[in-house]
């Protein structure tokens, strides 16, 4: 499952239509379509956006496993 997959599922499960979701991210329906579909990308920025929307982890809709090892600064 991709990331696109995670966002589609996410937005269906919690029972939201394109149109609804689209605005979060300042897109028209048809927009996020494109998204869906995969003729187009989301940008980090809706990524972001949508994370919050939805309260999960990038790590999450991005599909990483949760025991990565991450760099210490």
């Amino acid at each position: 499952m991709d990331y696109v997959d995670r966002l589609k599922g996410l937005r269906i499960d919690n029972d939201f239509s394109q149109l609804q979701i689209g605005k979060i991210i300042n897109k028209s329906q048809q927009g996020y379509a494109h998204l869906e579909n995969g003729n187009a990308r989301f940008s980090i920025d809706d990524l972001i956006k949508l994370c919050k929307f939805y309260n999960v982890s990038a790590d999450y809709v991005l599909g990483l496993p949760r025991d990565l090892d991450y760099p210490e600064r």
